[in-house]
């Protein structure tokens, strides 16, 4: 298997018509509905109760998003390795756990979608180098709410419809924590996310390493390795120490937070480090800094290094920061038709500020939502106990 594909990331975009989801409800587990005008899907149960709701609520009136893939290719006239993505994602789709095929499987059921694309969406993110996020974490000291606090930018080619099918869901499995996944509908892993312990995360490609650019076949997508760390840590040391027991696909850095702490992890097929806070804060772009991770010569994908320093210049500022303090700071680095979605996660009081429906996010309004009613066992949407 190729290790990966690198995109040229600077695509320009073409707004198509916008795009609504509608609102509606399968069975007493599962609807989706707008909040605060932003499409907020809630599921619960089986994988296979789970994934059919996805499919039958989300995928189903989206299925534009089916046809992404393909259309980056051909945007970039390389069509001809379409072959390649979908033969190299059904290798890839043997390495997930049982009870992710199993969602996956009743995604595309549900959607009455091809079940090919459905896993190609799915193990794309790991077959080429796309991502060129920006994030931002700033602890307790340096926050204007006294609690941690994690923004980001999810910047991908847009092809002028991508973002427009922005969802945000709410999942409780049984037996799992339950967290808040910002995405696309039909992704079985996450991006960007948070759980009821208040453990937030988000992923951020990277395009070098000591170890050259790895890539290791037998690995899980690394949306899925993050899916199990909100399922299960509640701090980033437990989500560090699930992590190094994953076997993973590619290099990322993975911008991370509890309650208490923030920081950053490199990441690896041979290895896992966290690297922890400047002066309180934390930056991250596509490049890794560790010692253990950083490459000979790195390689500034989409003005990497210059991101990373205009973030860092934070570290010096006689202030303490707001969520919309740190919209700002993203929209800084923005990278036009590419920033999707800017986010803000605040982990103690469990809220959501999301900016997304045009790009760049970053220069629209944050939007808030209380994720804390819909993560309680009561919520009628989520009635499976959590251990």
């Amino acid at each position: 298997m190729t290790a990966w594909l690198a995109l040229v990331l600077m695509l320009p975009a073409q707004e198509t018509k916008s795009f609504r989801f509608p609102e509606a409800k399968l069975g007493a587990q599962a609807e989706l509905k707008y909040v605060e005008n932003i499409p907020l899907l809630r599921v619960a149960g089986t994988p296979q109760e789970i994934g059919s709701a996805v499919g039958t609520l989300a995928l189903a009136p989206a299925a534009k998003v089916l046809t992404y893939p393909r259309d980056l290719l051909k945007h970039r006239n390389v069509d001809v390795m379409w072959p390649y993505f979908k033969g190299a994602g059904k290798s890839l789709y043997k390495n997930f756990p049982v009870s992710r095929s199993e969602e996956l499987e009743a995604i595309a059921k549900g959607a009455k979608a091809e079940r090919d694309l459905v896993i190609c969406g799915n193990t794309f993110f790991d077959l080429k180098k796309v991502f060129a996020c920006s994030a931002i974490l700033i602890g307790k000291p340096c926050s204007s709410t006294g609690g941690t606090m994690l923004a980001r930018n999810l910047d991908y080619p847009s092809l002028g419809y991508i973002h427009q099918y922005t969802l945000v869901t709410i999942y409780r499995g049984k037996d799992k924590l339950a967290f808040v996944s910002v995405g696309f509908p039909g992704l079985v892993g996450v991006l960007s996310g948070m759980n009821e312990a208040g453990l937030a995360l988000g992923v951020l490609e990277v395009f070098d390493s000591k170890d050259g650019i790895p890539f290791d076949k037998k690995g899980i997508p690394y949306g899925l390795c993050l899916r199990q760390l909100l399922e299960e840590a509640r701090t980033i040391d437990q989500a560090k120490s699930i992590l190094e027991k994953l076997p993973r696909t590619t290099t990322i850095n993975i911008a991370i937070a509890d309650r208490d702490e923030v920081a950053v992890l490199e990441v690896s097929p041979a290895r896992v480090v966290r690297r922890n806070p400047e002066k309180d804060i934390c930056v991250t772009t596509n490049h890794f800094c560790t010692v253990e991770q950083k490459a000979a010569k790195t390689v500034n994908i989409d003005r990497t290094f210059e991101r990373f320093e205009r973030l860092a210049e934070t570290r010096h500022a006689k202030k303490l920061f707001t969520p919309d303090d740190l919209r700002q700071q993203l929209d800084a680095v923005n990278l036009g038709s590419l920033t999707l979605q800017t986010m803000v996660f605040e982990p103690e009081p469990l809220k959501l500020h999301l900016s997304y429906g045009k790009v760049p996010s970053s220069t629209l309004p944050l939007r808030t939502l209380e994720l804390a009613p819909y993560f309680e066992k009561s919520n009628p949407a989520n009635q499976s106990q959590c251990r």
